[in-house]
């Protein structure tokens, strides 16, 4: 039997009501057998500072802990000015430092991501996927999730209730476990 797949979702959002964060806990939901999702929340994280590298923040400290005992990484992120939004980008940098410290290493890395508009954060899963170079990590480049119009998509309680979208994070997340396993061979 293969061991549980431990997969680490991130959202790009702290909003309460944010699209993004209802589809990691979906995501979540939609965990295919022999893996499990955990999700860690930005809320608290302070911002990038050197000076504050050593020692390392508490709740950096954890960040970087959940990152190294993942067997895969999910982020689920929303588009701002047509990138990433800064609360994600602080993660990825906190977990990249200090230098030589690079908790991102050779993971296995998923994008997915929520909008109300018609291109479902496109543009910001482009750049994450720049990122991914530097931070050398390995990304599933199909199936992309970007989920358009996500006020369609979701009901007033953060529910996904469009049966095709589950659909697509189902796919994204069996792609994403098989990648890890072949990739840890």
């Amino acid at each position: 039997m293969e061991e549980t797949i431990k997969i680490l979702g991130i959202a790009g959002s702290l909003r309460k009501g944010s699209y993004n964060r209802a589809a990691l806990r979906a995501a979540q939901q939609l965990a295919p057998d022999g893996a499990a999702l955990e999700i860690f929340e930005l809320e608290g994280l302070p911002l990038f500072n050197a000076d504050n590298e050593k020692p390392l923040p508490a709740k950096v400290a954890e960040l970087k802990a959940k990152i190294r005992s993942a067997d895969a990484i999910l982020f689920v992120t929303p588009e701002y000015n047509y990138s990433v939004p800064g609360v994600l980008k602080n993660a990825i940098d906190w977990g990249s430092r200090p230098y030589g410290d690079n908790a991102w290493e050779h993971k296995p890395v998923a994008i997915m991501g929520a909008s109300p508009g018609m291109l479902g954060s496109a543009r910001a899963q482009y750049h994450l996927r720049q990122m991914f170079v530097f931070l050398n990590m390995h990304p599933l480049n199909r199936p992309e999730v970007m989920i358009a119009q996500a006020d369609e998509r979701f009901d007033d309680h953060g529910n996904l209730t469009d049966e095709s979208t589950r659909e697509h994070i189902r796919k994204l997340l069996v792609s994403l476990v098989d990648w890890t396993r072949r990739l840890n061979r």
